[in-house]
């Protein structure tokens, strides 16, 4: 083969560059790692050598790698067999099908190990929805796991449903204190029910057994290759670190980062990740992001093109359908829930916050803040605002994560300082229904306000958050140009809706922002790396009601075919 004969060439179909103009071409030629021309089809027939892998495209069309820009990997991995039962619907529908999963992971289990899983969602369960008074219990697991312990925690991880065994072994009783930022319900005699909510989730999942480096390098390898059948060659991995031991799957503070950093510097790690590291838990001080900083440093990686640290993530309150989101107007049956950091007042842990967005600014790093009520998201953006003012870094990159209901004043003001917002619209497809119920049909229409975003200017990511979902862009983007409801079909907000161009951008070139590698990957352009997926079929003018059924045929990653249907 010529040196300058292209190694792959893409052609007769319709090439979505996602460039700063969307422009579509033809084809697309390969050399080693790299794009080298993007074209017509006759252009880049021409290029071919006798060498060259001509993959003829029939109309079907290309796109970026795909970049999930807020996807735990590592739990994601831990969260599927033979690691932890599915307890997700569609895998059960019921709390009975629940305790008939976890007691058939009681039958092969040792006598007294733990059962752990996730997955499971109130809105979605039988019992729950002929009732709305009745959940989850601890015993409901106790009639098929009295000696057992069983941790089960949520779809969104931010509550833990344990059996009485579980409690028992973490010493949770009565007479027990939940950590700052947590909650342990308790039923009318004051006994725990077994749910155990936000911070307090900490108590039991710190008492799990931590897997090994090897378990987690097994993990994140059949992740990344699921990743790959879904055209993902990319993501952000949201939190490593101190703050992460003791929650599920967190084990050790740096074994997750082992994992990786092995894998990287084995030339094993076939994806792109950027990492958040987590240095203090939910319910944390600025002390616990100092003492986090200093034990993490930023640690180094073999090829910062497949991993490396790009900032910190922080966590601020709590999440809207456990009513822990930090609200300005209440709750309909009362409350506003609250941030979810170290302070005995709204007032202590509002400066608890903005000192810990301070530390972490000073130190260099990006800052990811997990943040979702109003009134939460408003403290955090004045708080990057303070951040930069006292030490201006013009390129910081701040961004919210999840934003759910970010005010049009603070969308102001993100655009004004140039940060971002990184949003989870097939979150918004499965909870639309359930959030008419926790904030009433205005405040649920607008959740994750997409369209009001990009019209102010706010560079918008769009990420599965997986395993609170299936790390699945076509559904996330249908999801942002019907916004509809899985459950019932209704639309919800639909003045929020945007068109193709904008939903692919938030996968793919702003998510490349977000990663600081906007010069090197995320559109298909001359001189950047060779990620591309490729469709069954056109998307341009496909009905969006079709997209989450559209296949991924073939994915490229750093120039090599990795994936083929």
């Amino acid at each position: 083969m010529s040196d300058t004969a292209p190694t792959l060439v893409l052609t007769g179909g319709q090439v979505l560059t996602v460039d700063r103009d969307f422009s579509v071409a033809e084809g697309v030629a390969v050399r080693g790692r790299d794009i080298v021309a993007v074209g017509t089809d006759s252009d880049m027939r021409a290029l071919a050598g006798p060498g060259t892998r001509v993959v003829e495209l029939g109309g079907r069309t290309v796109l970026p790698g795909i970049n999930d820009s807020h996807l735990h990997g590592a739990a994601y991995g831990m969260t599927k067999p033979p690691f932890a039962v599915d307890v997700g619907h569609p895998a059960v529908s019921s709390i009975a099908d629940i305790t008939a999963a976890v007691g058939r992971a009681v039958a092969e289990a040792r006598p007294g190990e733990w059962i752990v899983g996730l997955g499971w969602d109130p809105g979605y369960l039988a019992e729950c929805l002929a009732d709305p008074r009745r959940f989850p219990h601890r015993r409901d697991l106790d009639a098929v796991a009295p000696d057992h312990p069983v941790c089960l925690t949520d779809f969104s991880s931010h509550m833990v449903w344990a059996n009485t065994a579980a409690l028992r072994r973490c010493g949770i009783g009565p007479d027990t204190v939940p950590p700052p930022g947590g909650v342990i319900d308790t039923g009318f005699d004051g006994t725990p029910t077994g749910i155990l909510r936000e911070a307090a989730q900490r108590i039991v999942q710190a008492g799990l057994p931590s897997p090994s480096v090897a378990q987690r390098r097994r993990a994140v390898q059949g992740v990344i290759r699921e990743l790959h059948t879904r055209g993902i060659t990319s993501y952000t991995e949201p939190g490593l670190g101190p703050g992460g031991s003791g929650t599920l799957f967190g084990g050790l503070s740096t074994d997750n980062w082992t994992a990786y950093a092995e894998l990287a510097a084995e030339g094993a790690l076939e994806a792109r990740v950027s990492v958040l590291l987590l240095p203090a838990p939910m319910g944390g001080s600025a002390d616990d992001v100092r003492k986090g900083l200093a034990e993490l440093r930023r640690p180094e990686s073999a090829d910062p093109r497949r991993l490396r640290v790009v900032g910190v993530k922080i966590f601020g309150d709590g999440v809207p359908p456990n009513r822990t989101a930090w609200m300005s107007e209440p709750y309909p049956e009362g409350g506003h829930g609250a941030l979810c950091v170290h302070g005995e007042s709204p007032a202590l842990q509002a400066a608890e916050l903005r000192e810990m967005i301070r530390v972490a600014h000073e130190a260099g790093f990006q800052l990811g803040v997990h943040v979702t009520g109003d009134r939460a998201i408003d403290t955090v953006v004045d708080a990057f605002v303070a951040a930069n003012t006292a030490a201006p870094r013009p390129d910081a990159r701040h961004y919210v994560i999840h934003g759910d209901f970010i005010s049009p004043a603070g969308l102001a003001r993100l655009a004004a300082h140039g940060y971002g917002v990184n949003m989870n619209p097939a979150i918004k497809w499965t909870i639309s229904d359930l959030m008419d119920e926790v904030v009433g049909h205005r405040r649920s229409a607008y959740q994750w306000p997409v369209r009001s975003a990009i019209d102010a200017g706010v560079r918008v990511c769009a990420s599965s958050d997986a395993p609170i979902t299936e790390p699945d862009w076509r559904q996330g983007v249908a999801a942002m140009m019907l916004r509809e409801s899985k459950a019932s079909g209704r639309p919800s907000g639909p003045e929020q809706c945007v068109p193709l161009a904008d939903a692919l951008r938030a996968y793919t070139a702003n998510a490349a922002w977000q990663d600081f590698a906007d010069g090197w990957k995320g559109t298909v352009e001359p001189g950047k790396v060779a990620d591309l997926c490729v469709l069954d079929r056109p998307l341009l003018g496909l009905d969006p009601h079709d997209i989450p059924r559209v296949q991924v045929d073939l994915t490229v990653f750093d120039g090599d075919v990795v994936h083929e249907r």
